[in-house]
């Protein structure tokens, strides 16, 4: 690399030093005092009874930076495992969420460990600490200090179910020149669509390194989905039958739970005995919800309340984490937030995967793969206001075989886009070995 070339790498690293300085004493003194982990391992702090667990080889760190990158680690671990037995997993995040979801899902780990801070100092120790053969990156994390000092190595990197949404591109472009000169020290470029193709390489990244292998995803949604168990226990839960419509608003943001209050308060006006089940994205905006439905007149219930009350209101707030994944299984019609917001859209897929038709607003970047999939079997049904919602809603509900084909169309439409990991899974071992495991 030319010396003009380098500059705004340079820059990159001088900045980064300059902050490590008051970064790294203010994190000794706080692990001085409260010795948390997650401060000692973000400076690259990783003692020799924790590196000691690593056995095996090839050893594989894969950097999936919370719980929803963990999901897909754990399909592309899978993978590995069976054409590579003997491999060590290592696995770094950058939440305590992340952590604690890692170290309970993936079995077949040696280690989960907190990411070092990408400055030079806290990259060197854990690179140095870990020994990794191969730096597997999800998704959109891109680290310039640790891709650097992996290349200074000879470390393999590989970025893996890569994705570039329409809202990130626009940021990434006004860094161009210094994330060009990143993404060369990436060896090989796995990335779920075209679009996400065209996007790394319109930031620099060499044509030659990249593929488009799907999204891994797919491969863990139908983990339970296929339980006629959970479906029971949740409308009993629930208190329903299968005559109820049943209204899921899930992953809801901002102004959404309004929208989603009113177009309930229109539906009932064709189905009276329909409830709404409000899953908010974040639950500690539950007293603010509740405080919407007594406006509007409904009463409601929390979904921990469900079991020790016999009567069950007509609205339900989910106050708990990881229930709605098998709430979808008993909804009629779907909502998912953050779509009408302007916030990226949430995942489509948790309620498709059990047969359901799914709405949600025009601001879907974050899962345009997921939607583009959805709409072309006519299973994603976009929608811009509570009039909207409630329109389609009745609509659905009174024309019940069609809203069921769709479903059972959505199903399948991601069951056929299954294998995905397999394929991220062997661009890894390629770029180890140099040769492909599976064939294409």
């Amino acid at each position: 690399m030319s010396k003009s070339k380098m500059i705004n790498y340079d820059i990159y690293r001088f900045l980064t030093s300059l902050l490590f300085i008051p970064i790294y004493s203010g994190g000794r003194f706080i692990s001085f005092f409260r010795r948390y982990k997650s401060v000692l391992e973000r400076f690259g702090n990783y003692p020799q009874n924790i590196i000691s667990k690593i056995s095996g080889s090839p050893r594989i760190w894969i950097h999936a930076v919370s719980v929803g990158e963990v999901g897909v680690a754990e399909a592309i671990i899978n993978q590995l495992k069976i054409i590579m037995p003997n491999c060590s997993i290592i696995i770094s995040t950058t939440t305590p969420n992340g952590l604690s979801f890692a170290m309970e899902k993936i079995e077949s780990k040696d280690l989960c460990i907190f990411a070092p801070l990408d400055f030079v100092p806290t990259v060197k120790k854990a690179i140095n600490s870990i020994k990794p053969d191969i730096m597997v990156f999800l998704e959109t994390e891109i680290w310039p200090n640790w891709f650097y000092e992996c290349k200074k190595r000879g470390i393999k990197t590989a970025l893996i179910n890569g994705r570039i949404s329409s809202r990130s591109i626009k940021r990434y472009l006004k860094i161009k020149p210094l994330l060009k000169q990143v993404l060369k020290n990436i060896d090989t470029f796995s990335m779920i669509c075209e679009c996400d193709a065209n996007r790394i390489k319109m930031l620099g990244a060499p044509n030659n390194r990249i593929s488009i292998n799907g999204n891994a995803k797919y491969d863990l949604m139908f983990t339970g989905t296929s339980n006629d168990n959970v479906c029971y226990e949740m409308a009993k839960l629930y208190k329903i039958t299968s005559e109820t419509p049943v209204f899921v608003a899930g992953s809801t943001r901002g102004s959404e739970d309004e929208i989603v209050i009113d177009a309930y308060r229109i539906i009932l006006n064709s189905f009276p005995k329909t409830i709404l089940i409000l899953a908010p994205r974040h639950i500690n905006k539950v007293l603010h919800i509740q405080k919407i439905v007594n406006k509007y007149g409904f009463s409601s219930q929390l979904h921990s309340e469900l079991q020790l009350k016999e009567r069950r209101e007509p609205v339900v707030i989910v106050d708990t984490i990881g229930e709605l994944k098998n709430i979808y299984s008993i909804a009629s019609v779907v909502f998912c937030g953050g779509s009408i917001a302007p916030l990226g859209g949430q995942n489509i897929l948790e309620p498709a995967v059990w047969g359901k038709m799914v709405f949600y607003g025009p601001n879907m970047d974050d899962f345009l793969d997921a939607k583009e999939l959805l709409e072309s079997v006519g299973a994603g049904i976009m929608v811009k206001d509570s009039f909207d919602i409630s329109n389609k809603a009745v609509f659905y509900l009174k024309n019940q075989d069609n809203l069921n084909m769709l479903g059972r169309k959505a199903r399948e439409a991601i069951l056929a886009h299954c294998g995905s990991s397999q394929k991220h899974a062997n661009v890894i071992y390629k770029l180890l070995f140099n040769v492909s495991k599976f064939s294409a």
